[in-house]
């Protein structure tokens, strides 16, 4: 086995891997100890990403470039060469028809920077639009606003060790419990090394991260900005400011005295629901402990009061100088990767290179210098168009060639009936992925096989400002290619066609390192200098924070110690900032708020963690959070069937009760799309996952839409005709292709206990094998039972079409149950329709044990059948730990809580690898009761 050092794909702790290869396949992965992000901790997304990379999960990758003949046609293969000239002869033919502007970008927050700076080059630099923005347009964008507004530039000052060293962690709108959990580690462990610390946690529901809290404000939806104008007024009536420091290095602040005047901390209650005494306390500890950090994330900034949120609570940061010493400052925590560098490299609409302003002539003057062009090929002379803007002006067909690049926009943006008439309306629309299945795949003219993760070479930077290298251990599978190489091909090729009098190309550049240190050059003399570093410098010493200027000996840890900001005076700026409920707020056809949110062990849209079984083990079924009180109400049990109905669409799900949800509000994982969640609407219209209801209302400071509150009405869904199926060795494709059929549906995959690897198994002649085997469940519902050709489709889908099918019908009441075996009598596939209760079938089926024993009881009228136990819900997904065998040890385990955790993590070893299930343990101590024998 071969290792290769590299960094994880998904959120924006940035954590180091060492990839386990053998040069063709990825074998293992464990975290690196080296790197400083996570000291070889990695989190239950993290530690299996090999598994991602396993064939049974590269299925469904993008091998060769495609292109459709017509919309709805299957996709035809094309060489690259051939794509290449026919792609660059379509975009010259709309820009001399429609102009450059007709032409736009929608790239990720997942890219590498190298990625990025190519994809940029290409829009500005070749085709000559402005239109070029990342899906972190949704993710950090109301940050950088507000950086940029208060502190002079888009960098977070402060460092991961500063939890360490923090008296006061305020975090505010943000779940690092499940986010960004190996960053939640150290909240633990520097809360266990330093029991003073104190935890202050802001957020509508009783999160994980919240449990640790010494405080939780669970304040009402979109109510930020009063709780800190009234903890800011209780700052000024106590004393607690630092009048030097804001006389000396601020500006404004007379202003801001001005606004929160009338925000006293009984009408800042009043108006988020929470107690006086509550921000009174959040304040006393906020400014009188001797270092406060902020850790924050989509709560503040996912909103149409983004940037007044983050303003907001960097006001308290300087007020009160809990900012540029260690364990202080505003710290805000990237949800993507890679979101850091493309804001760096200026991938953005609002944004050009070495955080240079696409408004300004002299930084367009410059940009232009630094990539060659002569005085014919300017830039475009203002920002772009940002993400939702994009598929607006697409929708009324002013933008006719979309380029989509590593993300997923059918999945992931709000408001999808606007989405699907953009790529409906667009002439041409271009899809750069890894995977063939994802929503946006479907709708795309052309499909471009890009590289993915242990593939491609590269840097990201993370939250703290530190950059990593990306590294290749494996070639990427069939004509897949690295997404700058795309990038740069095809802008040589419309270079030739566009600009053929240019003397040299701007796409010069013949490797991820060339382009890298083309973005370093930009980076020199501004406030993220990284002039000092190069790759070798990053593979000999390790991942690198920025500001590193050449001549440096290192990196900088803490900004603005001196008191000297990025502005152009030195002073920092406070932001006067008003409260404004959200935009869309509860009335009497909507008087629930929908929050959307993140699970623990997925990650966006799933296409990567949704093709590994395990993962969906801790939260597996599609569900809407609600308070118990609420669906008491309504009439409600757990599992019912509900509709969720906003102004711009609906969808159905099973209602769960969580008594951690806010009344009134209801919660849905952000996760859930088209690809693992579909149905039709009482009109019989698609629908699609959860942001068919959210609102593209937004910021009007950074364009960052609302995804945090969405006014719902929540109603009984009457589907009583229920069909359950599942199977080892099936299409889930097949299955993914037919959720839209019925009124509601949702399919996922099951991971395959070790028995099904062994030899003579039965089901490996369908295709399953070893201990990652992977099946798939579905579960459909309908108001009437369903077409019989739809059965039948479902049917062939699993295979129960073919000779040995065991068969139970009773056409008088509906009911259907087909099962086929292996020679072991293990149910390799299943299908029940009609019937109340089909759990027992489905425990059998998961199982992988033998059926038989159950003999004619298994095709037996309903309440024939013997019953089976349904599986302990699994709290440990590193060591497959369920509830019930932590139960059973927690009741022979007498002590503290401290040492029946203890106890327990020696018996079972749960919670030792990872540590994401550390807070439900934690739980289950407390609530498990010690049962000793006398």
């Amino acid at each position: 086995m071969a290792e290769t050092r590299s960094t994880c794909p998904y959120c924006g702790v940035g954590c180091g891997v060492i990839i386990e290869h053998d040069g063709a396949q990825i074998r293992g992965v464990r975290g690196d100890p080296e790197h400083p992000a996570n000291f070889g901790r990695l989190c239950t997304k993290g530690s299996t990403l090999h598994l991602t990379a396993a064939p049974v999960a590269m299925r469904q990758r993008l091998r060769e470039p495609q292109w459709r003949p017509a919309r709805g046609a299957a996709p035809e293969t094309i060489g690259w060469d051939a794509l290449n000239e026919r792609l660059a002869a379509r975009i010259a033919d709309v820009v001399a028809q429609h102009g450059p502007e007709a032409v736009a970008f929608y790239v990720s927050g997942q890219l590498l920077t190298e990625d990025y700076h190519a994809f940029n080059k290409l829009a500005r630099g070749v085709i000559g639009t402005p239109h070029i923005d990342s899906n972190s347009r949704l993710c950090m964008s109301s940050a950088v606003s507000a950086y940029k507004k208060t502190l002079g530039a888009d960098a977070p000052p402060a460092s991961y060790e500063d939890v360490e060293q923090a008296d006061c962690l305020f975090i505010a709108g943000a779940n690092p419990a499940w986010a960004h959990p190996v960053l939640f580690r150290r909240v633990e462990a520097a809360r266990a090394a330093r029991p003073d610390m104190r935890i202050v946690v802001v957020d509508p529901r009783r999160t994980e991260t919240a449990e640790l809290a010494d405080l939780h404000l669970a304040i009402q939806p979109g109510s930020d900005v009063a709780l800190l104008h009234g903890m800011l007024h209780a700052c000024i009536w106590e004393g607690w400011l630092d009048t030097e420091f804001i006389e000396a290095h601020t500006q404004g602040f007379d202003a801001l005295k001005q606004r929160v005047r009338a925000m006293t901390p009984a009408q800042a209650a009043r108006v988020c629901g929470v107690p006086e005494a509550q921000i009174l306390e959040a304040a006393r500890l906020f400014a009188r402990s001797a270092a406060t950090l902020s850790l924050y994330s989509m709560g503040l900034n996912q909103s149409t009061a983004g940037t007044a949120k983050n303003s907001a609570l960097i006001n308290l940061h300087l007020a009160t100088r809990q900012i540029g010493r260690p364990g202080t400052g505003p710290f805000s925590l990237t949800g993507q990767p890679n979101a850091m560098g493309g804001r760096e490299v200026g991938g953005m609409a609002t944004l050009l290179p070495g955080h240079r302003d696409p408004a300004s002539a002299a930084d367009r003057a410059e940009v232009a210098r630094l990539w060659g062009l002569d005085a014919s090929s300017a830039l475009p002379d203002r920002p772009g168009m940002t993400a939702l803007e994009i598929f607006e002006a697409a929708a009324r067909g002013e933008v006719r060639v979309l380029w989509i690049a590593c993300t997923n926009p059918a999945q992931s943006l709000p408001d999808q009936a606007l989405v699907r008439r953009a790529l409906a309306r667009c002439e041409l629309v271009i899809v750069q992925e890894a995977y063939a299945d994802t929503a946006t795949a479907a709708l795309a003219d052309v499909l471009l096989p890009a590289a993915s993760w242990g593939e491609k070479e590269g840097t990201v930077t993370n939250s703290e400002r530190r950059i990593s290298r990306v590294r290749a251990a494996v070639p990427a599978p069939g004509a897949a290619r690295a997404d700058w190489r795309i990038a740069r091909d095809l802008g040589r090729a419309l270079e030739a066609r566009l600009h053929p009098a240019r003397q040299a190309s701007v796409f010069a550049a013949e490797s991820a390192e060339d382009l890298w240190l083309e973005h370093r050059e930009a980076t020199r003399g501004r406030d993220l200098d990284i002039t000092g570093l190069s790759y070798a410098t990053l593979d000999a010493a390790g991942p690198q924070q920025w500001p590193y200027p050449e001549g440096a000996a290192g990196g900088t840890q803490r900004l603005y110690a001196d008191g000297r900001f990025a502005t152009s005076d030195g002073r920092a700026c406070f932001q006067a900032v008003a409260y404004a409920p959200p935009d869309e707020r509860r009335d009497a056809r909507h008087p629930f708020t929908l929050n959307t949110g993140r699970l623990r062990d997925q990650w966006h849209g799933m296409s990567r963690t949704g093709r590994l079984g395990r993962l969906f083990e801790h939260a597996g079924r599609p569900q809407v959070a609600m308070h118990p009180q609420d669906m008491a109400r309504r009439g409600l049990a757990d599992g019912a069937l509900v509709r969720l109905r906003s102004r711009r669409g609906e969808l159905v799900l099973a209602v769960r009760g969580d008594a951690a949800q806010a009344p009134s509000s209801v919660f849905v994982p952000m996760h859930w799309g088209p690809e693992f969640l579909a149905g039709r609407g009482a009109d019989g219209a698609p629908l699609r996952g959860v942001n068919a209801l959210t609102t593209r209302a937004r910021c009007p400071d950074s364009q960052q839409p609302e995804l945090k509150a969405a006014a719902v009405a929540v109603e009984r869904a009457e589907l009583p005709w229920r069909v359950v199926a599942a199977g080892w060795g099936v299409d889930g494709a097949a299955l993914a292709a037919l959720l839209g059929a019925f009124d509601y549906a949702w399919r996922h995959p099951v991971s395959g206990p070790e028995t099904l690897g062994r030899a003579g198994a039965g089901v490996g002649a369908q295709g399953v094998a070893g201990a990652a085997s992977v099946g798939e469940q579905f579960e459909a519902a309908c108001a009437q039972p369903a077409a019989p050709a739809l059965l039948a489709r479902l049917v062939a889908a699993l295979g129960l079409d073919a000779t040995g099918t065991l068969r139970y019908a009773d056409t008088r009441r509906g009911r259907l149950r087909l099962l086929r075996l292996d020679a072991a009598g293990r149910i390799v596939a299943l299908l029940s329709a009609g019937e109340a209760d089909a759990g027992w079938l489905v425990e059998l089926w998961r199982g992988a044990e033998s059926a038989a024993p159950l003999g004619r009881r298994l095709l037996a009228p309903e309440g024939g059948a013997a019953p089976v136990a349904p599986r302990s819900p699994q709290v440990c997904n590193c060591l497959d730990v369920r509830q019930d065998r932590i139960e059973a040890v927690l009741r022979d385990c007498a002590g503290s809580a401290a040492e029946r955790l203890a106890a327990l993590q020696r018996q079972l070893r749960c919670g030792t690898q990872c540590g994401s299930c550390l807070p439900a343990l934690r739980r289950l101590v407390e609530a498990t009761p010690v049962e000793l024998v006398v």
